[in-house]
Parts: structure tokens; C-alpha cells; sequence
């Protein structure tokens, strides 16, 4: 057994109670030969002061052991007045536990319950070990008591008869029998070490909910967060506030999980990632009477039988910021460093801690010290803002040279950028009107003809912020189907919101276009699309852009929602010589006359122009040429004509 021997001359300790049953079950082995019987016999003879234990002997030792359990069995004795077991199934988890545990125990079982040669206690034996201790009738609580129905122990095979199936336990629920740790169920995980530091202001909430789920109210508490390891660190925060410890599980709890529970001082957190709309059953976990936390993220709903406390954390303030950047990049970068970062950044504490990691481990890999650009680069890259199939990200860097704009554009673009810094603390000390139901988002229409930069100036505006820009793909958005391209919105804004991440809606007017009379079904559902656009943009708390060819396009309710407009006019000569150099280079062959000639007579955008430059340098190069103005005007010449438009005059082209 796994008890200490007592030595000749000392007080025995108290039995334990497979010691109790071992020594009842030995009667009339005396005679047998064998190491079991001896065993068997010897459990016996430590009991009993003569011969083997009878049963008066046996119920007087059942009554003690009631009353003052050894401490090797203290967690088994509070467990079966915790579920109210019956004798046999008090019974059932002590033997099951000696046959898991210790070798000769589980040998004696098998000579006990020959010819079944099982080697783990059955149904059959509990039942004849009741009977001599004068409790008849088992076969019942055995088979549906609450030792079977909450999972502590398991019928096994089905296709034996009742008495001849073996007793199993959960191999998690041994350890915690013994007080012990180590045993943890499969899909069950304890590990909160790894889970990311929150702000004060989240650990005083955690604390209150915590406080909250000590009366008798709610019993279970949804928090949401866009970042899965954010939320299951707030959840592990208000599980230490009532005392327990947290363990997370994902889809069904597994069978035993309740006493499990119970016995270790652990509270369950259930992790779940729903989409737009979606409702799920929280799981029951059988035996479990205490509080049910789910960590979830910003979208769907949970239904527990009773009322659901929710709790959406927030983004931190900025001084909050500073503590988690300084927390996840360490000592490296400087105090300035770190206050821009929490100043411009609204990162919440799940996404600081990742993007942290990555930049740390970014710097490594080029043997730099750590600093605010390997931040960028990591954020820029993408790094944990999967948008999955409903948006691309656009990871070039767009540098200041590239973007030819009038300076009145570029002033609007800088005013843009500006916004976009500040968002957060904007409303700060203005008036009551203007902090009522204030979002930190921005949104702006960038519009004007096709090529004007538009697209361009949207990825320089990322780079300058420092954040990932995703162009949103309408083909996997939209759906036939009813309700189905709002769920993928919905989605999508969820998604951007959590990683802080520049939202492109390129050709925007297709989806936020005019509401229309209602003349079928079909214009009824374009327009439930449009007002639900209309509302999401207006919470959304994220940067969103959007490129069309003319705002005349769009539902005027629409165009207040917007933060700014951007005309990207055709440019003019001046801006046109500009948009040459820049994608010609420094190689080029053509003098200044050549530069404003060209200039002057071809009024193409700067998209045109890049398919333009492209086009001859291709050509030069598979003649082995440099790339002179003969090479220009041919793929000039073929742009107009790609454009279905005559080529100048000016140009001295044939037409």
C-alpha cells in the first residue's frame, strides 16, 4: 500500500478505506496459498487484532473512518459528502484508485474476480462487498449514481454484462484524490504563465467581477476581446480574485471535469471563437456547481440557461500603454520611444505583448538593438492580424519620393495623418456635445479619376502610422445569400478593430453606394446592407479608407459619417514632370526638353504613367538599349491606344 508501516510498540494509524475493504474481502482466503492470498491476508491481520476482520469489526472501522478519515484519504472523504456517494460508490473510486496505483492491489483483484481476470474492481465485487457490510441493492447507484453521471467513474465495456464491468477512473482525478498535482485531463490546460500582462484598470474590473461571482448572482461571465490570449488573461485574473485557479478547455468538457474541479481548486474557462451572429450553448459540466467563465471574442453570443454577465475589455489609456510597451520590449528602447509608441499606437494589452515578442524577436535576428523600428516592421509585416480570405495585405512601404501630389492634397493628407494620431485622446477637454458617444475611429473618402494615386496614397498614409493596410476583397465579402455579406463584414470590422490595422475599400461606392425606392425584394435586402454599413462604420474604432471615382456614388447619410474627403484631382503639367522623374529614376536617358514635352502634351495620371514606364523599359531592355524617349513614346502610344484615346499631337506620333 502506499502508506507508511507502523512499527511494533506504536499506535496503528487510522485504516484506510481500501484497507477497510481489502481486509473484508480476505475472509476465507486463509487457506488459499499464493501471494495474493497472502496479501490479502496480511490487510487482514494489520486490522484486525485476531484472525481476519469480521464484519462488525468492518462496520465499526466504516463508522470511524466516517468520522476521522486518515489523511491519505482526506480528499476521497470530502469528495463523497460533496456529492452525496453511497457506500458502493465510496467504495468503487477507494478500490479503483489502489488498483491504479499499487501492483499488488491490482493482482489481488485479478485472483479475487477470477475467471473474469479483471484486474480493476467490477461492478459484481462492490456489490458482494456491500452486501457483508449490509447494504444491499447497489447495482442501481453504481450504474446511475452521481459517481457515474458527473464522470468520476466509468462502466467499461458496454458489451458485458452489469456486474462483470470494471470500475474505471480518470487518470487526472487519482492525482487529485491523493491531493496531488501533475493530472490534468486531456484538452484541459492550466498554463497562465504564458498569458500576457493587463493594465491596472482591467485587474481592478477583474477583481469586482470577481467579487460578483462570490454571491448569488450571475454564474457564468462572457468576457470578450479581439485578442484570444488577452481575454483568457483577464479570465484567469477573476478566478484568482475568488481564490481558485484557472484551467481553459475548448469545446466539450471533458468527463470527470466537474469533481475534478472541485477537488483541485480550480474554476473552468471555456474558450470559444464565434462568428457574427452566431449563438452557442455554454457546455455543462457535469458536477460542476460553481462559475463557468467563457473567453470569447468580440462577435456572437452565448446562452448558459440563466442570466450572462458580460465584460468587453478595453483599450487602455495611454499611461496604461507605456507600462505594457516598456513590460514587452524591456529596457533597450527610450523613454521617447516608448511614449510615442503608447501615444499613437491603440494596441490593447493582448496585442502589445505579441507584437512585443515579434519586434524582440525581429531585432535578433539582425543583431540590433531593440527599437521602435523593428515595432513598425513587425506591425507592417502583419504579424498576428489575420484577416484570413477577407482582405490583402498591402505590405510595401511607401516612401515620401514615390507620392506626387498639389500641395493643397498633401496638406489634406497631413491634416489626415494628424487625426489618425490623435484619435484617442481628441475629445479630451472639449465640450459635452462633443464627447457624447465620441469613437476613436476615422474614416475618409480619398476620390477622384482612376490612377490619381488614391490606392498610393492610402498605403502612405500606413507607412507614415506605422500600422498594416488590408484591402478589403470584395469578392469574398459580398454573398448571394441573405445576410451573409453582412456577417463577413461584421467579421472583418471585428477582426481590423482587435490588430489595429488600416481598412482599404478600394472602389468603395459598390458597397456603400445609394439606397434605392423599394420596388422588389432585392432593393429591400441592398439597402438592409447599406444601413448596416452605415451603422458599422460609424462604431468601428478603427482607420478605414476609401477610394471611389466619384463621391456622387454614395447615400448622403453616408457622407456625414465621414471624417474627411480627399479630391485626388487629374494633375497638371507641373505635377505630371513630377510623376515622371519619380518613376523614371536616375537612369534614364531623356534630356529636360524630352521631360517637359512630355509633360505638357501627355495628360495621363500617375497610374497611366507607371504602365507607361514599365511598358519601356520592357522594351528597352529586350533590345539592349537604355531607356530613351523612342522607347517612352511607344508605350505611350500604346497606353492611348489601350485607353481607346488619340495620341497627341504634339508628340509627332503617327495616329
Amino acid at each position: 500500500m502506499n502508506r507508511p508501516e507502523t512499527p511494533r510498540g506504536t499506535t496503528r494509524l487510522s485504516p484506510t478505506l481500501a484497507e477497510i475493504a481489502f481486509a473484508v474481502l480476505a475472509e476465507g482466503c486463509a487457506a488459499d496459498t499464493g501471494a495474493e492470498a497472502a496479501w490479502l491476508e496480511s490487510q487482514s491481520r494489520g486490522l484486525a487484532s485476531e484472525g481476519a476482520m469480521d464484519v462488525p469489526a468492518a462496520l465499526s472501522a466504516w463508522n470511524a473512518w466516517n468520522v476521522n478519515p486518515p489523511e491519505y484519504d482526506r480528499q476521497l472523504h470530502a469528495l463523497a459528502g460533496y456529492e452525496r456517494l453511497s457506500l458502493a460508490e465510496t467504495l468503487a473510486l477507494a478500490l479503483g484508485r489502489e488498483a491504479e496505483l499499487v501492483p499488488m492491489a491490482a493482482r489481488a483483484l485479478i485472483w479475487l474476480q477470477h475467471p473474469v481476470g479483471e484486474a480493476r474492481p467490477t461492478v459484481g465485487l462492490i456489490a458482494s462487498l456491500c452486501e457483508r457490510l449490509g447494504e444491499r441493492e447497489v447495482l442501481a447507484s453504481l450504474a446511475d449514481g452521481p459517481a457515474r453521471r458527473h464522470g468520476m467513474i466509468r462502466l467499461h465495456p458496454d458489451e458485458r454484462p452489469l456486474c462483470e464491468r470494471s470500475l474505471r477512473l480518470a487518470q487526472p482525478l487519482l492525482f487529485a484524490l491523493g491531493g496531488r498535482g501533475g493530472g490534468c485531463f486531456d484538452g484541459v490546460d492550466s498554463d497562465a504563465d504564458s498569458l500576457p500582462p493587463l493594465p491596472e484598470s482591467t485587474l481592478a474590473e477583474a477583481r469586482r467581477h470577481g467579487a460578483g461571482l462570490l454571491g448569488d448572482g450571475v454564474r457564468t461571465l462572457l468576457i470578450r476581446s479581439g485578442q484570444a490570449l488577452e481575454a483568457r488573461a483577464a479570465a484567469a485574473r477573476v478566478v484568482a480574485a475568488v481564490g481558485a485557479r484557472a484551467v481553459f478547455f475548448e469545446g466539450e468538457a471533458p468527463t470527470g471535469l466537474g469533481p475534478w474541479l472541485w477537488l483541485s481548486g480550480c474554476l473552468p474557462v471555456w474558450c470559444v471563437s464565434l462568428a457574427p451572429g452566431e449563438r452557442r450553448l455554454a457546455p455543462r459540466i457535469a458536477g460542476h456547481q460553481g462559475p463557468l467563465l467563457v473567453a470569447c471574442g468580440l462577435e456572437g453570443s452565448i446562452e448558459a440557461g440563466g442570466a450572462v454577465a458580460q465584460w468587453r475589455l478595453s483599450v487602455p489609456a495611454a499611461s496604461e500603454r507605456h507600462r505594457l510597451w516598456r513590460s514587452a520590449l524591456g529596457a533597450a528602447p527610450s523613454e521617447h520611444t516608448i511614449a510615442a509608441l503608447a501615444a499613437h499606437h491603440r494596441h490593447g494589452a493582448g496585442r502589445i505583448a505579441e507584437l512585443g515578442q515579434a519586434a524582440r524577436s525581429a531585432a535578433a535576428r539582425c543583431g540590433e538593438p531593440l527599437d521602435s523600428m523593428h515595432v513598425t516592421q513587425v506591425a507592417r509585416s502583419g504579424v498576428g492580424a489575420d484577416l484570413g480570405a477577407l482582405a490583402e495585405l498591402l505590405s510595401d512601404d511607401i516612401p515620401d519620393a514615390a507620392l506626387v501630389l498639389t500641395p493643397a492634397l498633401r496638406t489634406a493628407l497631413e491634416a489626415l495623418l494628424a487625426r489618425c494620431r490623435l484619435r484617442d485622446t481628441l475629445a479630451d477637454g472639449l465640450g459635452a456635445a462633443a464627447c457624447a458617444r465620441y469613437r476613436p475611429g476615422v474614416r475618409a473618402l480619398l476620390v477622384g479619376p482612376s490612377g490619381t494615386g488614391k490606392t498610393l496614397a492610402a498605403s502612405w498614409v500606413a507607412t507614415r502610422l506605422g500600422l498594416p493596410i488590408y484591402r478589403v476583397d470584395l469578392a469574398s465579402v459580398t454573398s448571394k445569400y441573405i445576410g451573409e455579406t453582412e456577417k463577413n463584414l461584421s467579421e472583418l470590422f471585428a477582426r481590423a478593430e482587435h490588430a489595429e490595422v488600416v481598412l482599404l475599400f478600394d472602389e468603395a461606392d459598390s458597397l456603400f453606394g445609394k439606397r434605392t425606392d423599394v420596388k422588389d425584394a432585392n432593393d429591400r435586402f441592398a439597402n438592409q446592407q447599406t444601413n448596416y454599413l452605415l451603422q458599422r462604420i460609424e462604431s468601428f474604432e478603427g482607420i478605414v479608407l476609401l477610394t471611389s471615382n466619384s463621391r456622387a456614388r454614395f447615400d448622403s447619410a453616408f457622407t456625414r459619417r465621414l471624417d474627411a474627403i480627399l479630391e485626388f484631382p487629374t494633375p497638371g503639367p507641373e505635377e505630371r514632370r513630377a510623376l515622371w522623374l519619380a518613376h523614371l529614376g536616375e537612369t534614364h536617358g531623356l534630356d529636360a526638353a524630352a521631360l517637359n514635352r512630355l509633360a505638357a502634351a501627355c495628360d495621363l495620371a500617375g497610374g497611366h504613367i507607371r504602365n507607361v514606364v514599365l511598358a519601356a523599359a520592357a522594351l528597352a531592355r529586350q533590345g539592349g538599349t537604355a531607356l530613351d524617349e523612342g522607347a517612352l513614346l511607344a508605350a505611350i502610344a500604346a497606353e492611348y491606344r489601350k485607353l481607346g484615346k488619340p495620341v497627341p499631337a504634339a508628340l509627332g506620333l503617327p495616329a
